[in-house]
């Protein structure tokens, strides 16, 4: 289609008002994924819970996340929950059960596509009610496959191409509130950094080699069921409140619930380099932003992004 001198002039005009006004074009309008920075946004978003104990390790298909959330769960150990959009790997896993802080958290994509292993019975009905697809066992059945290699309830493993097909109604990647560029101003010389939860701990050591920050999971480094060393190009430290929710498991421990509506101090890493700030999520629909604590927005490097919900300290 054609456009008028005038029609352009006018939306140049929008542009500059834009930049003006202090706004960022969105970078899914030059075909980068709004969740990475990087070309290509991908079609649908599919979040799946992962199984994060030692026996569950190493995982398949992390490190094609665009985005992988780490959460503690019940007697302090952690659990994953990660975000594919650009890439989908052959197999994912291993999938474990959701925890009602995902629904919340979730809310800001969307309404996406949500796989895991099952979920407390109490839960259900807000799973139900949630604005996204699940994708169960019980739903897409043939999309999970147990793996010989370890015992249950560590073998469970998702074909995410195939889960789609079935659950196709999932969003397309929009904005949550990553903003991607240069590198802010200040900053302070960092080589590594460790987040804690009572049962479990994430290193993230910067590599200047690779320009990534190298994961490592209670001590020992994080690699996928092919040897990749699993990796960022940002570390996002989320300070939020955890606390109690109103179910607990088999063996009686509460489950924790870590709140990601509101706001808190925020810690990120990149290019060998942490950045103090703060996050603020003013409703759950809303995206998250990160500023620095002069409300100026934290750029992230472009690429995969750890985002570590982390007690308040």
């Amino acid at each position: 289609m054609a456009w008028s001198g005038s029609r352009r002039a006018v939306l140049a005009a929008a542009g500059m008002s834009l930049l003006a006004a202090g706004c960022q074009p969105n970078d899914d309008e030059d075909g980068r994924s709004p969740f990475t920075g990087e070309q290509g946004a991908g079609d649908k978003v599919l979040a799946v819970k992962i199984d994060n104990v030692p026996a569950a390790r190493p995982h398949t298909g992390l490190d094609d996340a665009d985005i992988v959330y780490t959460e503690q769960v019940e007697a302090g150990l952690s659990r994953l929950l990660a975000v594919f959009a650009s890439r989908l790997p052959a197999t994912v896993g291993p999938v474990r059960s959701a925890r009602e802080s995902d629904l919340e958290l979730l809310r800001q994509f969307g309404h996406p596509a949500l796989a895991y292993s099952g979920a407390q019975s109490k839960l259900l009905p807000a799973l139900e009610a949630a604005p996204l697809t699940p994708l169960p066992p019980s739903a897409v059945g043939d999309a999970y496959v147990r793996g010989q290699d370890r015992a249950a309830p560590h073998n469970l493993y998702l074909k995410p191409a195939r889960a789609l097909r079935k659950g196709g109604d999932a969003s397309a990647p929009d904005s949550i509130g990553f903003r991607f560029g240069a590198a802010p101003e200040g900053g302070r010389a960092a080589e590594e950094h460790t987040v804690r939860y009572p049962g479990a701990r994430f290193t993230y050591t910067w590599s200047a080699e690779r320009r990534r920050w190298l994961v490592s999971m209670d001590g020992s480094p994080a690699r996928t069921d092919g040897g990749k060393r699993l990796s960022a190009a940002t570390v996002v430290v989320q300070y939020v409140t955890i606390r109690d929710s109103r179910l607990s498991d088999s063996a009686g421990s509460v489950t924790p619930y870590s709140e990601t509506v509101g706001s808190g101090k925020a810690l990120v890493l990149r290019d060998g380099k942490e950045y103090a700030g703060r996050w603020e999520r003013s409703s759950a629909s809303g995206g998250t932003s990160f500023t620095d604590d002069e409300g100026n927005g934290i750029s992230f490097a472009r690429g995969p992004v750890w985002v570590a919900l982390a007690p308040e300290p």
